[in-house]
Protein backbone atom coordinates (compact mmCIF):
# COMPACT_ATOMS: atom_id res chain seq x y z
CA UNK A 1 0.00 0.00 0.00
CA UNK A 2 1.07 3.15 -1.07
CA UNK A 3 -0.34 6.38 0.67
CA UNK A 4 -0.52 10.13 -0.18
CA UNK A 5 -2.61 11.86 2.62
CA UNK A 6 -3.77 15.33 2.00
CA UNK A 7 -4.14 17.63 4.67
CA UNK A 8 -6.63 20.75 3.73
CA UNK A 9 -5.41 23.73 5.61
CA UNK A 10 -7.45 26.74 3.62
CA UNK A 11 -10.24 28.25 6.14
CA UNK A 12 -9.51 30.77 7.68
CA UNK A 13 -10.09 30.46 11.34
CA UNK A 14 -13.24 32.08 11.32
CA UNK A 15 -15.03 30.78 14.27
CA UNK A 16 -11.67 30.77 16.15
CA UNK A 17 -11.28 34.18 15.56
CA UNK A 18 -14.50 35.15 16.90
CA UNK A 19 -14.51 32.78 19.86
CA UNK A 20 -10.47 35.20 20.90
CA UNK A 21 -8.00 33.27 18.72
CA UNK A 22 -5.26 35.98 18.01
CA UNK A 23 -3.85 33.49 14.89
CA UNK A 24 -5.07 31.35 12.75
CA UNK A 25 -5.29 27.67 14.78
CA UNK A 26 -2.97 26.19 13.06
CA UNK A 27 -0.31 28.70 13.77
CA UNK A 28 -0.62 28.20 17.55
CA UNK A 29 1.88 26.64 19.31
CA UNK A 30 1.46 23.29 20.42
CA UNK A 31 5.06 21.90 22.37
CA UNK A 32 7.38 24.20 20.49
CA UNK A 33 5.98 23.73 16.94
CA UNK A 34 2.59 25.08 15.02
CA UNK A 35 -0.85 23.18 15.18
CA UNK A 36 0.09 21.91 11.29
CA UNK A 37 3.06 21.14 12.18
CA UNK A 38 2.06 18.59 14.59
CA UNK A 39 -0.48 17.12 12.02
CA UNK A 40 2.00 16.10 9.82
CA UNK A 41 4.43 14.49 11.86
CA UNK A 42 1.67 11.73 12.83
CA UNK A 43 2.47 10.81 9.39
CA UNK A 44 6.36 11.10 8.34
CA UNK A 45 7.12 7.92 9.87
CA UNK A 46 4.26 5.69 8.81
CA UNK A 47 6.07 3.32 6.33
CA UNK A 48 2.79 3.39 4.18
CA UNK A 49 2.62 6.98 3.74
CA UNK A 50 5.02 7.93 0.77
CA UNK A 51 3.81 11.81 0.37
CA UNK A 52 1.77 14.56 1.89
CA UNK A 53 0.24 17.01 0.35
CA UNK A 54 -1.15 20.32 2.38
CA UNK A 55 -3.38 22.56 0.70
CA UNK A 56 -3.29 25.85 2.10
CA UNK A 57 -5.46 29.05 1.41
CA UNK A 58 -6.32 30.11 -1.91
CA UNK A 59 -6.19 33.80 -1.67
CA UNK A 60 -3.00 34.58 -3.51
CA UNK A 61 -1.69 37.39 -0.66
CA UNK A 62 -2.56 34.55 2.14
CA UNK A 63 -0.95 31.38 0.15
CA UNK A 64 1.85 33.24 0.03
CA UNK A 65 1.73 34.61 3.96
CA UNK A 66 0.86 30.40 4.42
CA UNK A 67 3.85 29.58 3.04
CA UNK A 68 6.03 32.01 4.31
CA UNK A 69 4.94 30.59 7.80
CA UNK A 70 5.03 27.31 6.99
CA UNK A 71 7.26 26.08 3.50
CA UNK A 72 10.62 25.68 5.48
CA UNK A 73 9.29 23.68 8.29
CA UNK A 74 7.28 21.34 6.02
CA UNK A 75 9.96 20.96 3.44
CA UNK A 76 12.09 19.88 5.95
CA UNK A 77 9.31 17.03 6.16
CA UNK A 78 8.77 16.04 2.79
CA UNK A 79 5.50 17.98 2.44
CA UNK A 80 4.40 19.32 -1.00
CA UNK A 81 1.80 22.59 -0.56
CA UNK A 82 -0.81 23.86 -2.80
CA UNK A 83 -3.27 26.53 -2.96
CA UNK A 84 -6.16 25.15 -1.57
CA UNK A 85 -10.34 26.01 -2.55
CA UNK A 86 -11.53 29.14 -2.86
CA UNK A 87 -14.89 28.34 -0.69
CA UNK A 88 -15.69 24.81 0.05
CA UNK A 89 -13.55 22.07 1.49
CA UNK A 90 -14.08 19.42 -1.20
CA UNK A 91 -12.58 22.66 -3.70
CA UNK A 92 -9.36 22.13 -1.44
CA UNK A 93 -9.24 18.48 -1.54
CA UNK A 94 -9.69 18.67 -5.58
CA UNK A 95 -6.91 20.97 -5.99
CA UNK A 96 -4.63 18.21 -3.89
CA UNK A 97 -5.92 15.91 -5.75
CA UNK A 98 -4.32 17.00 -8.93
CA UNK A 99 -0.67 16.26 -7.50
CA UNK A 100 -1.35 12.98 -6.64
CA UNK A 101 0.92 10.83 -8.45
CA UNK A 102 0.10 7.69 -10.53
CA UNK A 103 1.91 4.92 -7.91
CA UNK A 104 -0.29 6.12 -5.40
CA UNK A 105 -2.59 3.27 -3.82
CA UNK A 106 -4.46 4.77 -1.01
CA UNK A 107 -5.72 8.42 -0.21
CA UNK A 108 -5.80 9.83 2.80
CA UNK A 109 -7.41 12.77 4.10
CA UNK A 110 -7.00 14.33 7.65
CA UNK A 111 -7.82 17.58 9.10
CA UNK A 112 -5.17 19.86 9.69
CA UNK A 113 -6.83 21.24 12.60
CA UNK A 114 -6.70 17.38 14.28
CA UNK A 115 -3.26 16.83 15.88
CA UNK A 116 -3.82 14.75 18.65
CA UNK A 117 -4.98 11.52 16.49
CA UNK A 118 -3.65 8.56 18.45
CA UNK A 119 -0.94 5.97 16.90
CA UNK A 120 -3.52 3.12 17.39
CA UNK A 121 -6.35 4.64 15.72
CA UNK A 122 -4.09 5.30 12.72
CA UNK A 123 -3.01 1.49 13.01
CA UNK A 124 -7.00 0.49 12.63
CA UNK A 125 -7.32 3.08 9.58
CA UNK A 126 -4.35 2.04 7.71
CA UNK A 127 -4.67 -1.64 8.44
CA UNK A 128 -9.08 -1.84 7.52
CA UNK A 129 -8.14 0.01 4.05
CA UNK A 130 -5.82 -3.47 3.34
CA UNK A 131 -9.09 -4.72 2.68
CA UNK A 132 -11.35 -2.07 2.37
CA UNK A 133 -11.57 0.48 -0.25
CA UNK A 134 -12.95 3.35 2.03
CA UNK A 135 -12.17 3.63 5.64
CA UNK A 136 -13.48 6.25 8.29
CA UNK A 137 -12.42 6.24 11.98
CA UNK A 138 -15.51 6.80 14.32
CA UNK A 139 -17.29 6.83 17.80
CA UNK A 140 -20.84 6.21 19.44
CA UNK A 141 -22.82 9.18 20.31
CA UNK A 142 -22.64 9.00 23.77
CA UNK A 143 -25.18 11.51 24.76
CA UNK A 144 -28.68 12.46 24.06
CA UNK A 145 -29.43 14.01 20.74
CA UNK A 146 -32.16 16.84 20.62
CA UNK A 147 -33.04 19.09 17.31
CA UNK A 148 -33.39 22.65 18.75
CA UNK A 149 -34.73 25.77 16.86
CA UNK A 150 -34.44 29.19 17.85
CA UNK A 151 -36.26 31.43 20.30
CA UNK A 152 -36.19 34.44 22.12
CA UNK A 153 -35.81 34.87 25.67
CA UNK A 154 -37.63 38.28 26.58
CA UNK A 155 -36.29 37.79 30.24
CA UNK A 156 -36.81 41.36 32.58
CA UNK A 157 -36.54 44.57 31.15
CA UNK A 158 -33.19 46.61 30.93
CA UNK A 159 -33.64 50.17 31.87
CA UNK A 160 -30.60 51.21 29.80
CA UNK A 161 -32.90 50.33 27.01
CA UNK A 162 -34.57 53.32 26.74
CA UNK A 163 -31.42 55.13 26.64
CA UNK A 164 -28.98 52.75 24.43
CA UNK A 165 -31.50 52.05 21.72
CA UNK A 166 -31.21 48.36 22.85
CA UNK A 167 -27.80 47.72 22.75
CA UNK A 168 -27.87 46.96 26.62
CA UNK A 169 -30.51 45.01 26.13
CA UNK A 170 -30.09 41.92 28.98
CA UNK A 171 -32.38 39.53 26.06
CA UNK A 172 -30.19 36.28 25.20
CA UNK A 173 -30.97 34.27 22.25
CA UNK A 174 -31.90 30.92 23.55
CA UNK A 175 -33.04 28.00 22.11
CA UNK A 176 -35.85 25.57 22.17
CA UNK A 177 -36.29 21.44 21.85
CA UNK A 178 -38.01 20.32 18.65
CA UNK A 179 -37.43 16.72 18.70
CA UNK A 180 -35.19 14.41 20.30
CA UNK A 181 -33.18 12.03 18.27
CA UNK A 182 -32.72 8.11 18.82
CA UNK A 183 -28.87 8.27 18.47
CA UNK A 184 -29.10 3.84 17.86
CA UNK A 185 -26.86 3.91 14.98
CA UNK A 186 -25.36 7.26 14.95
CA UNK A 187 -21.85 8.28 15.36
CA UNK A 188 -19.43 11.13 15.46
CA UNK A 189 -17.16 10.97 12.35
CA UNK A 190 -13.48 11.93 12.40
CA UNK A 191 -9.97 11.43 10.20
CA UNK A 192 -7.94 10.17 8.87
CA UNK A 193 -10.35 9.15 6.04
CA UNK A 194 -8.73 6.31 3.59
CA UNK A 195 -9.60 5.41 0.34
CA UNK A 196 -8.45 3.83 -2.61
CA UNK A 197 -7.44 6.15 -5.01
CA UNK A 198 -8.95 4.92 -8.20
CA UNK A 199 -12.24 5.34 -5.70
CA UNK A 200 -11.92 8.73 -4.19
CA UNK A 201 -10.70 9.76 -8.25
CA UNK A 202 -14.23 8.67 -8.46
CA UNK A 203 -15.77 10.34 -6.09
CA UNK A 204 -14.81 13.46 -7.33
CA UNK A 205 -15.30 13.18 -10.50
CA UNK A 206 -18.79 13.72 -9.49
CA UNK A 207 -20.76 16.84 -10.40
CA UNK A 208 -22.24 16.86 -7.19
CA UNK A 209 -19.61 17.92 -4.69
CA UNK A 210 -21.20 19.40 -2.06
CA UNK A 211 -20.52 17.71 1.34
CA UNK A 212 -19.36 17.75 4.86
CA UNK A 213 -16.52 14.50 4.07
CA UNK A 214 -14.99 12.71 1.82
CA UNK A 215 -16.87 9.81 2.50
CA UNK A 216 -20.19 11.68 1.99
CA UNK A 217 -19.07 11.59 -1.52
CA UNK A 218 -18.27 7.72 -1.97
CA UNK A 219 -21.51 7.04 -0.20
CA UNK A 220 -23.00 9.08 -3.20
CA UNK A 221 -21.69 6.06 -5.58
CA UNK A 222 -23.56 3.35 -3.32
CA UNK A 223 -19.81 2.02 -2.41
CA UNK A 224 -19.50 1.03 0.89
CA UNK A 225 -17.77 3.17 3.43
CA UNK A 226 -16.39 0.60 6.63
CA UNK A 227 -16.02 2.79 9.69
CA UNK A 228 -13.38 1.11 12.78
CA UNK A 229 -12.94 2.87 16.12
CA UNK A 230 -12.18 6.11 16.43
CA UNK A 231 -10.80 7.96 19.58
CA UNK A 232 -11.93 10.51 22.13
CA UNK A 233 -8.93 12.01 21.97
CA UNK A 234 -8.74 12.73 18.46
CA UNK A 235 -10.28 15.95 18.64
CA UNK A 236 -10.34 19.02 16.10
CA UNK A 237 -9.30 22.38 17.08
CA UNK A 238 -11.83 24.64 16.44
CA UNK A 239 -12.15 27.12 19.60
CA UNK A 240 -9.59 28.45 21.63
CA UNK A 241 -10.58 25.95 24.53
CA UNK A 242 -10.10 23.22 21.89
CA UNK A 243 -6.48 24.03 21.57
CA UNK A 244 -5.93 24.13 25.92
CA UNK A 245 -7.69 20.08 25.51
CA UNK A 246 -4.98 19.16 22.92
CA UNK A 247 -2.16 20.74 24.75
CA UNK A 248 -3.60 18.25 27.78
CA UNK A 249 -4.22 15.31 25.29
CA UNK A 250 -0.53 15.65 24.41
CA UNK A 251 1.14 16.86 28.10
CA UNK A 252 2.47 20.18 26.47
CA UNK A 253 2.98 22.73 27.74
CA UNK A 254 1.56 26.62 26.95
CA UNK A 255 4.54 29.09 25.83
CA UNK A 256 4.65 31.11 28.59
CA UNK A 257 5.43 27.51 31.31
CA UNK A 258 8.08 26.55 29.03
CA UNK A 259 11.81 27.45 29.87
CA UNK A 260 12.58 30.50 27.77
CA UNK A 261 15.25 29.10 25.11
CA UNK A 262 12.62 26.35 24.64
CA UNK A 263 9.90 28.89 23.47
CA UNK A 264 8.07 28.79 19.86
Amino acid sequence: MRVTMILPAAGSSSRYSKAGGLRSKLDEDLGGRPVLQRTVELFTKRDEVAGIIVAGPHDEEAYEEFCGRHADKLALLGVRICRGGKTHRHETVASALELVDDQTTHIGVHDAARPCTPDDLLDRVFDGAHRHDAVIPAIDVPDTIKRVSEMEDAGENDPLDAILGGAGKANRSMRRVSETIPRTGLVLVQTPQLFSASLLRRAYAQQDLTSTDDASLVERLGETVTVVEGDPRNIKITLPKDLALARSILGVRTPSERPTHKRF
